[in-house]
């Protein structure tokens, strides 16, 4: 994405597999289009790409962030396994969201308050 727009890092602990399905259904989102890449690890010896490890949103004005909480937990609550997600931003503020009655509207503020402040960090 572009410098200094601000961007969320998203991580499954335990459930990389389930990235590329994130990964489509953010991108599917209108209020998340174009803003959604693939981050993929170097390549190991002998292979010829690196594995999907984290999907990067950029997030800026216009609600992004309220649309990304929305889409996350419409997401999950369709996941049949337990789900975690971590995000981050690029100064290493954390936010940990357990698939486990993810409210969405708690889920908002709380990446709201993790874009906005930089003393932010939580644990959901």
């Amino acid at each position: 994405m572009t410098d200094g727009v601000p961007e969320l890092w998203l991580r499954l602990p335990g459930a990389a597999d389930q990235l590329p399905s994130l990964m489509d259904w953010l991108r599917h989102e209108d209020g998340l289009r174009g803003r959604v890449r693939a981050v993929h690890s170097p390549p190991a010896p002998g292979e010829m790409g690196g594995a999907l490890d984290v999907l990067a949103v950029a997030v800026g004005s216009g609600g992004v962030g309220a649309v990304l909480a929305n889409c996350l937990a419409t997401w999950i609550a369709q996941r049949r396994s337990d789900v975690r997600i971590t995000l981050s931003t690029r100064d290493g503020r954390t936010l940990e969201v357990d698939a486990k009655g993810v409210d969405p509207r708690a889920l908002v503020r709380d990446i709201e308050r993790l874009l906005d402040d930089p003393g932010a960090g939580a644990d959901r």
